[in-house]
């Protein structure tokens, strides 16, 4: 299948894909997306909601799913080839990987939220995602390099910059912007010389979230929001890179997922 002259592609934590099914749909079409990436779609792969998404125009659709816990998906309307997963630390469904026409990998990953305890002596959880992101950034350096094509993308579970967050200050001891993980997280943004799409169209003096929490009664008007959801492109990509957004009303609406879906326009290679 040829290539439109750009590409849309989008990651998307759905928190249940059965749930918000409609809200896909709708993201799919509204959006013009060519490929998305779904994390915790909670569903086994018996149960995945294909037939809505095939009448949408999306034919190839490839997941890891389990009953209510984790899952990822790649949903696509392009010839997506080489399939695979990999389970880095256990066999918890949180990544499934797939290679573009023009040779381009896409990693779709659900990092581990970590708990809420941040301490490994005591969590077993966050001790689980700290090591999660080792292996990850283990496994990049010994399998890719930094000038092949690749995009890593999806639910990270870290926001790892002072303007990720709204109070630094305030949330340095809560998971998922304490300094352990953030240097985690560095790490493997160095391990092949990641970009992050984002900031390169938001400033990092910028306020920029992607979550705001279901305990906040009015999210816009408390806006205690962190950007949990990246997508990363390696160097050769860079000159190919249009556009990034984080689409922040979709926080809007009934039953919404407590995060929003971030879309980057890459031009065809």
């Amino acid at each position: 299948m040829r290539y439109k002259p750009f590409m849309r592609i989008g990651t998307y934590n759905i928190n249940s894909v059965r749930l918000r099914i409609e809200r896909v749909i709708a993201l799919l079409r509204e959006e013009n997306l060519d490929i998305l990436c779904l994390q915790e779609t909670k569903v086994e792969d018996k149960d995945f909601p294909l037939r809505p998404l095939q009448e949408a125009g999306y034919t190839h659709i490839h997941y890891s799913g389990e009953k209510s816990y984790n899952g990822v998906a790649i949903i696509s309307r392009i010839q997506l080839n080489n399939i695979h997963t990999l389970a880095f630390v256990n066999s918890h469904k949180r990544h499934i990987a797939a290679t573009l026409p023009d040779g381009t990998e896409l990693h779709n990953f659900y990092i581990p939220a970590g708990g809420d305890i941040p301490d490994p002596a005591i969590n077993d959880k966050f001790a689980h995602k700290l090591a999660y992101c080792d292996a990850i950034a283990v496994w990049l350096r010994q399998n890719r390099k930094s000038d092949a094509p690749l995009i890593m993308l999806g639910d990270f579970n870290i926001a790892p910059l002072e303007q990720d967050v709204w109070s630094h200050k305030q949330l340095l001891g809560v998971v998922s912007h304490t300094p352990v993980e953030v240097e985690k997280l560095g790490r493997l943004k160095d391990s092949l010389g990641w970009i992050d799409t984002s900031r390169e169209f938001v400033p990092h003096t910028e306020k920029l979230y992607s979550w705001w929490s279901y305990r906040n009664r009015d999210w816009r008007a408390s806006n205690r929001g962190r950007r949990l959801d990246h997508i990363w492109i390696t160097p050769p990509l860079k000159p190919l890179l249009q556009s990034s957004h984080i689409l922040k009303d979709r926080r809007d609406g009934e039953q919404p997922s407590d995060h929003v879906p971030v879309v980057v326009e890459l031009m065809s290679s």
